[in-house]
């Protein structure tokens, strides 16, 4: 008896071993899995993240400022801003192909046919009417002038594919074994439900990343326990406990964003008092506690920080909870009382939750409904929204589309800062634009998405931006 419980014990230690922990040279990192390594195919944060380091994008471009940081671009240049010039820096794909100019005309057309969820970043927001290859000289002619260029080609689904692929069609299998021009290659195949290896090309941060999926709980504590380097997702039960990492945990603006659009041409919300007064009835708060399992912050503006230009100032008077006002203003308005909230895929249970919050804020009787497949809506419903670019064009303009809203001096100054000349004259059109949107306001801002992550002592350098999170060529242990 005394063997086998030896023997009990030993096998408990060996079960208790069996991750051995980060090896050294080599970063682990936790992540959730992909919904695809194709890149002009995807919107989620895991997905995002491992492209990231497979591709570099044309060029990394800040909301905030304007700036534009050229990456496989050497310059992106334009003198009337109709016609643009993109010259290449010369680069290879893993597979050791060229990447030229040609590579991204054929990708493009490629992702516009196939209907990738970055189609409409040429198709509605770049909008060329031609665009010619040269060597390493992209040409490209607008249909309008545009200073957004630069923002719309630093969008991450726009990387290049290699000829390879784009002559095979076989999208299901380069998905599993994807071919980039970045700082990293994947060696072998990725494993779904596993994870993959990533080998760095060139000079970088770490020479192997350790890519490993699982449960954002379970890998939180294995970095806690120092058996593994990066969890890049924390789960809203440990969200007040990442202090106890000291400073090695950090947050970041997500490229997404939760709105209550109004049905603007629907008697009952024509009136934009009564649509102020619903916006006051919602607790954002309880929302971002509650079903969003705080990955979200509570609005504070119309456009969330990972899209918005320049400095903000003001207040944003319809992201308050006032139920008191709210009522007064429905009074105010007649409103004949009632509502139905309709919501899209995967937003039924925060949606739920937010029309339970509007009948005991407002004293009126407020349901949620699936949206139907077609047909105009009765009543409001949520959005969920996921940025394909930094451009504040591409929000503002999907806002009052998604809410019918038409006013012409809305769509003036929309365009005119999309024509704008310089960053800064850009900014001050959009904020014209998101502050007509706030007082006439066909939609109501929510929440906006952010990331968590925390990582091991031996981590060193973390840095993230909105669309890759973590940016993990810049890593090092």
């Amino acid at each position: 008896m005394r063997l086998l419980a030896l023997f009990a014990v030993l096998a408990l230690a060996v079960a208790g071993c069996s991750d051995p922990g980060p090896a050294p040279g080599v970063l682990s990192v936790g992540i959730r899995e992909p919904a695809t390594l194709l890149p002009a195919d995807l919107a989620d944060q895991a997905g995002r993240l491992v492209t990231g380091a497979l591709w570099t994008p044309l060029a990394d471009y800040d909301a905030a400022t304007g700036k534009v940081t050229p990456r496989a671009a050497e310059s992106i240049e334009s003198t009337d801003r109709v016609h643009w010039t993109v010259k290449l820096r010369p680069a290879t794909f893993h597979d050791g192909t060229p990447v030229t100019a040609q590579s991204y005309v054929d990708t493009w057309k490629t992702v516009a046919t196939e209907h990738w969820v970055s189609s409409p970043v040429l198709t509605k927001l770049l909008r060329a009417q031609e665009i010619k290859a040269s060597g390493l000289v992209l040409t490209l002619t607008l249909d309008r002038p545009s200073g957004q260029v630069p923002a719309l080609l630093s969008a991450p689904g726009l990387v290049p594919l290699p000829a390879s692929v784009l002559a095979s069609h076989d999208w299901n299998g380069f998905a599993k074994a994807p071919v980039g021009n970045g700082p990293y290659r994947l060696d072998g195949p990725w494993k779904p439900g596993s994870g993959g290896k990533l080998k760095r090309v060139g000079e970088g941060g770490a020479a192997e990343i350790d890519l490993r999926v699982g449960e954002p709980a379970a890998q939180y504590d294995a970095v806690k326990a120092g058996t593994l380097d990066l969890a890049t997702e924390v789960p809203g039960e440990k969200h007040e406990a990442i202090h106890e990492f000291g400073d090695r945990h950090t947050t970041w603006a997500l490229p997404q964003a939760g709105y209550l659009a109004f049905p603007v041409t629907a008697p009952a919300f024509a009136d934009a008092t009564v649509r102020h007064g619903f916006a006051l009835g919602v607790d954002r708060a309880a929302l971002e506690a509650g079903p969003l399992a705080h990955q979200v912050d509570p609005a504070k503006a119309l456009l969330p920080p990972a899209d918005a230009p320049g400095e903000r100032s003001g207040t944003c008077r319809p992201c308050s909870f006032d139920a008191p006002a709210g009522k007064a203003l429905l009074k105010q308005a007649s409103f004949p009382g009632g509502a139905t909230v309709y919501f899209g895929p995967g937003a039924e249970e925060w949606t739920r939750t937010l029309a339970v919050g509007l009948h005991k804020a407002l004293d009126v009787s407020v349901t949620a409904q699936a949206r139907p497949a077609a047909g105009p809506l009765d009543g409001p419903s949520t959005l969920d929204i996921k940025l394909a670019t930094p451009s504040p064009y591409e929000l503002l303009s999907t806002l009052a589309s998604e809410s019918g809203y038409t006013d012409e001096i809305f769509r003036q100054n929309l365009s005119l800062a999309d024509a704008a000349a310089t960053p800064d004259e850009a900014g001050e059109l959009y904020r014209l634009a998101e502050n007509q949107l706030l007082r006439d306001l066909p939609v109501a801002p929510l929440w906006s998405g952010h990331g968590h992550a925390v990582w091991s002592e031996r981590v060193h350098t973390v840095t993230t931006t909105p669309f890759t999170g973590p940016v993990l060529a810049g890593i090092t242990t």
